[in-house]
């Protein structure tokens, strides 16, 4: 009995312990800067790849709040709807449209990027947001894993389109959500569609330093006028990897978790507005940037040949 006692108090020390731990961490964790300017966007014209949900959501809706025009680009149109709605109901300033874009497909790329150069005057920020983490293996219709499809290959595809009206549009930027899992990943050019072996996070890590790849190589080949910065937005809680969270266990646990560590995506946006709207960027390109402020990118993610 003694023995069943002193695990039980070894176990409830061990939790309170633990719990304590957590308390701690939460409370004494390093809080994200935030953006503070006010600049406004008025005769902006923004796109925002994936700006349903999470990150992009709160990007258009501070946008919005300082006056750009707003396109949601989005793969689900109905839910783009009702996140246009949510955000015109705490937001009346700007102007929100949504467009349909699969990002897993180069038709659908194609059909956004030639029916949103005809329909608007200007583009004047391209923000390449949208992501998977994850998902099960699978080819696109153009034959390319889904995560290096949807999280490089198929933004690549889409700056390259809207290149010539944002040059029309000078000055312009561009900005690419990468993620600071790029600092873990290499460039497997033997396995670029991830064939030979895949896993979830290693696939999205490297996916990620592809960005960071096309940002540092694009940047010296853009015209005069248009300026092209990466950045990871923090560890933030969205929906992103739903598909890592297959059991209930998970499903549980997950927010909880997401609460004692992780960004809210009103956070995890600051560094994305600021690119987009700061003067003290105004002309800065193929840069990396944290919490509203240049950091240094690792060696990898400048390799000339790679890029």
């Amino acid at each position: 009995m003694s023995h069943i006692l002193s695990t039980k108090g070894f176990v409830s020390l061990l939790a309170g312990t633990g719990l304590v731990f957590l308390i701690r961490r939460f409370l004494c964790r390093k809080l994200p800067a935030m953006c503070k300017n006010s600049n406004k966007l008025d005769g902006k014209t923004v796109v925002i790849t994936g700006a349903n949900t999470g990150i992009g959501k709160e990007v258009a809706k501070e946008l919005a709040r300082r006056n750009a025009r707003v396109i949601m680009a989005c793969r689900d149109i109905q839910r783009g709807e009702r996140a246009a709605e949510d955000i015109q109901k705490e937001v009346c300033q700007g102007q929100i449209v949504v467009r349909k874009l699969d990002l897993a497909s180069f038709n659908s790329i194609r059909d956004f990027a030639k029916d949103v150069t005809l329909a608007e005057d200007k583009i004047n920020i391209l923000i390449n947001n949208a992501g998977v983490f994850g998902p099960p293996f699978s080819l696109t219709e153009d034959g390319y894993e889904t995560t290096f499809a949807v999280n490089h290959l198929g933004h690549f595809l889409l700056t390259n389109l809207l290149l010539e009206k944002l040059a029309a549009s000078a000055p312009a930027r561009i900005i690419i959500v990468s993620s600071k899992l790029y600092e873990r990943a290499k460039m497997n050019f033997n396995n670029i569609n991830s064939e030979e072996e895949y896993k979830g996070i290693a696939a999205y890590a490297q996916s990620k330093l592809a960005n960071m790849l096309f940002s540092f190589e694009l940047s010296k080949r853009l015209p005069k006028g248009i300026t092209v910065n990466s950045l990871h937005p923090g560890f933030v809680a969205t929906d992103l990897p739903r598909h890592m969270l297959g059991s209930s266990l998970k499903q549980l646990l997950y927010p909880i978790f997401a609460f004692l560590f992780m960004r809210t995506p009103l956070q995890g946006a600051q560094t994305v507005v600021h690119l987009a709207t700061s003067s003290d960027v105004e002309g800065v390109s193929g840069k990396y940037f944290g919490d509203c402020k240049e950091e240094k990118i690792k060696e990898h993610a400048l390799d000339e040949k790679s890029a």
